[in-house]
């Protein structure tokens, strides 16, 4: 409390005054934390004075509150390049980040506890810095921080505003990641990585990681020579089993069994079974297992995607189809994104189930994309309309490839990844003709005309819709629960293996 007490006043955050008549101070408390390193040691007995900040009124306390953070798909399409490219990965932490922004409206705040002023106990606190718990803080921090990477010769990225770039002389370049106060910095040559630390250090008190060694609960793993890096969260997933109660639970082979065959049927009607269900941890499993899937596990994202339907009201059938999912990870909890050891080319994959849904019939549209071997954008989701064929539910599925694609295209770009076609494949040959063709048929004529987008970006040739072998189309894990040698392949193939080392 005393350290966070120091901060606070070495950054000029308040000074004390006389509360103006008619407005009020806001009320704060001390939220306390114990940071833990990579090998989950225990590192820092934290403490962190947080303003209450839903006291706040909005046209009065705050106007804009919207900060951006760094895509994860950017943080893998980086890393990506950093092992096929043999690039420096470096990594910072700001300390205290939303005390360094500058706040643009007047707000009061009470004096800290514990931390009062001896004889100046009725007198509040003007803030003339962010605070954490204030709604603005983390757009003040970014706004500051924004301003300094520009000052500095940076260009923020139009494809994600949370990633800067510098190119120098020589080839030279230096790319530097945010999320909130959690920095990568990549390049090739490592003095001039140091001068950015140094110029960072001199404008924000910093923390030099080093190498970097984990991002956002990832760990990484490096093989300089092979030219690899592996991302995992195996300690993730190991404090979620344990959570649970599923660490010593039997493994299975797949995230979700044939035999379930989930709906609305399975839900609780009566209050005595919603009674029975209210005890169960579900939405936080499902939430636990998400945020596994959103990082590293694309193996998991059509399981994932079906139970979290049932968020609602879920029933024992849906409960059991969860806990199948944690026992699927308990037996793949090593389990490693893979880049590096190939070229960093872009390539999509594409499909579709046909009805899939049991409650509506809608069908699930499912894209992957791979960047230096690994898997760097994946997503198993819905589709908005019921589709009447095979053809328009994968017709439907490459749109929202295309969409990405033409995204991943922009980016990669402005990192400077040069490549010539670039390819998203599909295993319907009719889906990709009519993707080329405006012709009228009674089957199609039904599908609404923002569908038909894909049509234009294929025939300016953005990108290129492909034939692959449903064998081989590796997207095809996240539409539907395939056979286990399919399985195993689509898995492989995306990058999730053992790391070698």
């Amino acid at each position: 409390m005393k350290s966070e007490m120091e901060s606070l006043l070495k950054n000029d955050t308040y000074e004390l005054v006389e509360l103006p008549k008619g407005r009020k101070a806001l009320k704060n408390k001390w939220v306390f934390k114990l940071k833990r390193d990579e090998n989950e040691q225990l590192t820092k007995f934290k403490a962190r004075l947080v303003v209450k900040g839903f006291g706040q009124k909005e046209g009065i306390d705050f106007d804009e509150i919207f900060s951006p953070v760094v895509k994860m798909t950017s943080i893998r399409i980086i890393l990506g390049m950093a092992a096929s490219m043999d690039l420096e990965v470096e990594q910072l932490d700001v300390k205290t980040a939303f005390l360094h922004g500058d706040l643009e409206e007047e707000i009061y705040m009470e004096q800290p506890e514990g931390f009062e002023v001896e004889r100046k106990q009725h007198m509040v606190c003007k803030l003339k810095k962010s605070l954490y718990g204030l709604k603005q803080a983390p757009r003040q921090w970014y706004k500051k921080f924004d301003s300094f990477m520009v000052g500095h010769g940076y260009k923020r990225t139009d494809a994600d505003p949370c990633v800067y770039l510098q190119r120098f002389t020589g080839g030279n370049f230096i790319i530097l990641l945010l999320y909130v106060d959690d920095m990568l910095i990549v390049g090739k040559d490592v003095s001039m990585i140091r001068k950015l630390k140094a110029d960072l250090s001199k404008s924000f008190d910093m923390k030099d990681l080093g190498p970097a060694k984990q991002i956002l609960g990832m760990e990484i793993t490096r093989d300089r020579q092979a030219k690899k890096l592996w991302l995992s969260q195996e300690r993730y997933v190991e404090r979620v089993l344990e959570r649970f109660n599923m660490k010593e639970a039997k493994s299975v082979s797949s995230p979700l069994g044939n035999h379930f065959k989930l709906s609305r049927l399975s839900c609780p009607t009566t209050q005595v079974e919603k009674d029975k269900m209210a005890g169960i941890p579900y939405s936080s499993a499902v939430g636990s297992l998400m945020y596994a899937m959103v990082c590293t596990r694309p193996d998991i994202a059509h399981a994932v995607g079906v139970v979290s339907r049932y968020l609602s009201n879920p029933g024992r059938e849906h409960w059991e189809a969860v806990k199948w999912i944690l026992k699927y990870l308990r037996g793949t909890s090593k389990l490693c994104l893979c880049f590096g050891g190939s070229e960093p080319i872009l390539e999509g994959f594409t499909d579709a189930d046909l009805a899939g849904d049991l409650d509506n019939r809608k069908s699930t549209s499912a894209y992957l994309f791979t960047f230096s071997g690994g898997a760097v954008s994946w997503q198993s989701k819905l589709q908005k309309c019921v589709a009447l064929s095979t053809t328009e539910s994968e017709y439907l599925a490459a749109n929202e490839a295309g969409k990405e694609m033409i995204w991943l295209q922009r980016f990669v770009q402005e990192l400077g990844v040069k490549q010539g076609n670039y390819v998203v494949h599909c295993d319907s040959q009719s889906a990709i003709h009519l993707s080329k063709n405006s012709m009228y048929h009674p089957r199609t004529k039904h599908i609404d005309h923002r569908y038909h987008w894909i049509r234009d970006a294929v025939s300016k040739k953005f990108f290129q819709l492909r034939k692959i072998h449903t064998n081989k189309n590796i997207s095809d894990m996240l539409t539907k629960v395939v056979q286990q040698q399919k399985f195993e392949f689509c898995r492989s193939a995306s990058g999730l293996t053992h790391p070698s080392i």
